[in-house]
């Protein structure tokens, strides 16, 4: 991946705002935009932290089946706690934890929900699946599935 620096999201929405022409915005910044598929960013992910996916899958107590369906990309809009369970159990960081819920289209980790703030903090330290979901359920809240 390039060096460049990034573009911050406020810059891109100035640039937007301005912009007569939707064409000219996505060539000039086509290096800023997400063109990624959520699967790709996984295989990603994978190689980076060198794991299988029959590892995460394992550890993310997701159906086989299920899993390797969102690994490969077949599984249409996966669900928000489906695709936590993985994150978790590849122990990726925050902000890759919010890149592959934003290529899903399903909501980011936000701190101002209890449940999520609990998520969060288990990304942040780094928490195996079984730790964070003892915690969910010792607060009352929906465990990972």
């Amino acid at each position: 991946e390039k060096d460049m620096k990034k573009k911050t999201t406020t810059e891109l929405l100035n640039i937007l705002a301005n912009e007569k022409n939707i064409k000219n915005y996505i060539k000039d910044n086509k290096d800023e935009l997400e063109a990624k598929a959520l699967y790709e960013e996984l295989e990603r992910l994978l190689e980076k932290y060198k794991l299988t996916k029959a590892e995460v899958i394992k550890r993310s107590n997701l159906q086989s089946g299920y899993g390797y369906q969102i690994f490969n990309g077949t599984k249409e809009n996966p669900s928000r706690d489906k695709l936590l369970a993985l994150c978790v159990a590849m122990k990726i960081n925050f902000d890759e934890v919010q890149k592959v819920l934003t290529l899903a289209n399903c909501g980011i980790l936000y701190p101002r929900h209890i449940r999520d703030s609990i998520i969060i903090n288990a990304v942040n330290k780094g928490i195996g699946l079984q730790k964070l979901n003892q915690l969910l359920c010792d607060m009352d809240m929906d465990i990972l599935e």
